[in-house]
């Protein structure tokens, strides 16, 4: 079987939470013996970084690079390019042999979609959208208009495409609003085994330590997260921790208050998971966020939103699940968190690495993908010679 993985770029070259999905991806399909044509970009920053994929992966990677449109500068330039984007991709895909299965991120596959039957494309197209944010709450007027120019061509997406992949939660209840059940797959995120840590090394500190990671975007919640901070730094002894890139506008300088900064390597973020107890993740809008997937990993309880398919990962085993005001409810979390037991603190913590290492490693995740995905072409092969 062969899968034509479609995408924006990749992790290490491009920097972001569906990059490093498709890097993952393509990785461990690859370590299943599964071949496949790796349509991606290298930002031109990024040229010189070796390839992130071993030479046993490479034997069944064919890494097939799309040269990404130059940025223009009017309204809804991004979609332009997008679709631009996507026509590079078409172009080269009809040179090459057919797959068996397309599985397309974001607008990689727009053009392939428009032009499936002029093409005379005749294999299944999944595509997976992650987080569907434009479908989601919004934090502010702002970010609402620029996510609401979104809406129409990820409907057309919505409608051409074969299948629909769903982190499952809200996700797929925002599918299923827009008519499309029958095609929706739903397969969780995962995370490397190497990621897990052992319950036994576990501790819970005397100063209970929370940490967000993340960058400063608005929709991510940094300013709940500040106004919780405002409210209750003079009233517990606690340390709060921000990894990623944080606007100094938005530091508060306070001795309980840690700016790590972006950290790209991993053992270094893993030692700092290591060192925390609470992992705090209170966006508006999010798919199935990698930050949490790694908190839980290395053994933090979580308190999160519920947003996009967070739900499949936190409850109140292993943290708190946030479902109204999220300032008021971050506060109360907390709250709770700094005033319950050790050992109350350290069954949430134990937790997250259970639900982890049962539920979304990627040698799972990638075994549910192969089996839903040849399940798919079969069912297409059957179609076809009906036909």
């Amino acid at each position: 079987m062969k899968i034509a993985l479609i995408t924006d770029g990749i992790y290490p070259y491009v920097m972001g939470g569906m990059q490093k999905h498709s890097y993952f991806l393509a990785k461990y399909l690859a370590k299943n013996k599964i071949k496949i044509d790796l349509y991606h970009y290298i930002a031109i920053t990024k040229k010189d970084l070796p390839s992130p994929f071993s030479e046993e992966e490479l034997e069944y990677i064919g890494l097939i690079e799309i040269d990404y449109p130059k940025p223009k500068k009017f309204p809804g330039h991004y979609l332009y390019e997008r679709y631009e984007y996507s026509k590079r991709v078409l172009e080269v895909f009809l040179s090459r042999s057919m797959p068996d299965f397309v599985y397309a991120k974001g607008f990689a596959a727009w053009a392939m979609l428009k032009f499936k039957k002029k093409h005379d494309i005749n294999v299944p197209i999944g595509v997976n959208f992650h987080g569907y944010e434009m479908f989601q709450k919004w934090p502010n007027f702002k970010t609402g208009m620029h996510l609401q120019i979104l809406k129409p061509p990820v409907l057309y997406h919505i409608r051409k495409a074969d299948k629909l992949f769903s982190y499952g939660g809200k996700i797929s209840d925002i599918i299923k609003s827009k008519g499309q059940s029958s095609k929706i797959i739903e397969i969780p995120t995962g995370i490397g085994s190497n990621w897990l840590r052992e319950p036994k090394e576990l501790v819970v500190n005397d100063t209970i330590k929370f940490v967000f990671v993340g960058r400063s975007e608005r929709r991510k919640g940094i300013e709940e997260i500040n106004t919780v901070l405002y409210k209750i730094k003079d009233k517990f002894n606690f340390e709060f921790h921000f990894v990623g890139p944080i606007d100094e506008s938005k530091q508060i300088q306070d001795s309980k208050i840690t700016y790590h900064g972006p950290i790209y390597d991993a053992d270094k973020l893993k030692d700092i998971l290591d060192s925390m107890d609470v992992l705090v993740c209170p966006s508006y809008s999010e798919g199935m966020p990698n930050v949490i997937m790694e908190g839980m990993a290395r053994g933090c309880a979580i308190i999160a939103t519920d947003v996009g398919a967070v739900s499949e990962m936190v409850s109140e085993t292993n943290g708190w699940l946030i479902t109204g005001a999220i300032a008021d409810e971050v506060k109360l979390a907390m709250n709770e968190a700094l005033q319950m037991s050790t050992q109350a603190l350290r069954m949430k913590k134990e937790e997250s690495i259970k639900k982890v290492a049962s539920y979304f490693t990627w040698e799972q995740v990638i075994k549910q993908t192969e089996n839903k995905i040849v399940e798919i072409t079969r069912n297409s092969e059957s179609i076809n010679n009906c036909l």
